[in-house]
């Protein structure tokens, strides 16, 4: 069976008709931005905007902050392996989606100024220890009881923030939310 050669120009423009189709779509297809964005047809809802994940609540904080109770004082530490007080209370919040900064006296500006007396779970309590101002942080939980790694017995413990050692060394109480959070 032989072809006539009418018939063989038609299959070469056919390929190359073909080809042609081909780098158009491909061609079609590239954007210069990177991201595709979507062209609804007329009238169609617009797409959901995805927010980002919310900080957990108070809750979840404490619960964090409390599963951590033993854990080794290290000075500087700021991970499980073991924890100073602001390192403690920045890897906490950390877990929980809320940024603070590292050092106690930048956590003391972080959140809003709140009374001993509104104290809730998952406030920040700052005292003054070894310097004057805001030195020592720990996590409220409720009642008069908070959440912290001192130096002193060298492990993550709860004590009443009432009691006559820490009473008298209060400086403050800080609410950090992601509306008083700044970026760090």
């Amino acid at each position: 069976m032989s072809l006539h050669p009418r018939d063989l120009r038609r299959g070469r423009h056919a390929r190359l008709a073909l080809l042609v189709l081909i780098g158009f779509s491909a061609a079609a297809c590239a954007t210069t931005s990177g991201t595709p964005r979507p062209r609804p047809f007329p009238g169609a809802p617009e797409p959901p905007v995805v927010a980002p994940p919310s900080p957990a609540p108070p809750t979840a904080i404490v619960s964090t902050a409390m599963m951590l109770r033993g854990t080794p004082y290290r000075n500087g530490g700021s991970d499980p392996s073991g924890f100073d007080c602001s390192g403690f209370v920045q890897w906490v919040f950390g877990q929980n989606g809320v940024r603070l900064p590292r050092e106690v006296r930048e956590q003391y500006e972080a959140g809003a100024r709140i009374d001993r007396r509104d104290v809730k779970p998952g406030d920040l309590l700052f005292f003054e220890t070894v310097s004057r101002g805001a030195s020592h942080v720990g996590v409220a939980i409720g009642g008069d009881e908070f959440v912290h790694a001192p130096s002193s017995n060298g492990v993550v413990r709860v004590e009443r923030f009432t009691g006559s050692y820490w009473s008298r060394r209060f400086v403050g109480a800080r609410r950090v939310t992601t509306d008083t959070t700044k970026t760090f």
